[in-house]
């Protein structure tokens, strides 16, 4: 049953990227503005739900709606920051750099993987 919790949030969270995207496309001309503007919104919503339920306990498919369904449909960006935070308050700074870095580095390679794959196979 938790699927369909996250799949409603994903939805919800997808929908929601794309209209704010389009609704600011303008702004994306010289800088990626609505992809920063989404990610940061999405990094302060799955911090305040997940220091929220941290105080207040709620239902879990309701965190799990918000946190993995809303945040991780609109940015998966957001899930990236809060594992790395909870890295740092776990007390293991080390590992948070090095995820942050790998995180980056993996994503970015594999970015340039993926095109260079698909313009071989193009021709």
């Amino acid at each position: 049953m938790d699927f369909i919790f996250v799949g409603l949030g994903g939805f919800i969270g997808s929908v929601s990227r794309y209209l704010i995207g389009s609704g600011m496309s303008a702004a994306a001309v010289n800088f990626p503005l609505p992809t920063l503007l989404i990610n940061f919104t999405g990094a302060v919503l799955i911090g305040a739900v997940t220091e929220y339920s941290a105080k207040i306990p709620i239902n879990a498919n309701l965190l799990r709606f918000l946190t993995v369904g809303i945040c991780g449909g609109f940015t998966t960006f957001s899930t990236f920051s809060l594992e790395t935070v909870n890295l740092f308050e776990k007390g293991k700074p080390l590992l948070g750099f090095s995820y942050a870095a790998l995180s980056f580095f993996l994503c970015f390679l594999g970015i340039v993987i993926g095109k260079s794959i698909s313009r071989f196979v193009a021709g």
